[in-house]
């Protein structure tokens, strides 16, 4: 089950009223790959509140005058570090219980 912070169920003026960022702005992020929202049958972009928070972070991480390919690429590592993690754990599991692939 996915966690209510997840699930995407805000509209982008909603969004932009809760981090102070302009509606074209928000979609600016989108475009250079920052936030994925879902779009609706009709095309709305919808957002979740975990969106959000990433948002109000790469406003910040904008305003101490970092550019938009630093923030994916620190995000990208970001996910690689926590695949590494899981499964580096995933076999401290295995290795302690006796799994065998």
């Amino acid at each position: 089950m996915s966690s209510y912070k997840d699930k995407k169920v805000i509209t982008i003026g909603i969004v932009s009223e809760l981090t102070g960022l302009s509606e074209r702005k928000i979609r600016y992020y989108e475009e250079r790959k920052l936030l994925f929202p879902e779009r609706t049958n009709g095309g709305t972009r919808k957002y979740s509140f975990a969106d959000v928070e990433k948002l109000i972070d790469i406003a910040n991480k904008m305003e101490d005058g970092m550019q938009t390919f630093e923030i994916r690429k620190m995000e990208q590592k970001k996910l690689t570090d926590k695949q590494l993690r899981e499964r580096m754990l995933r076999g401290q599991i295995n290795a302690a219980f006796n799994v065998r692939k």
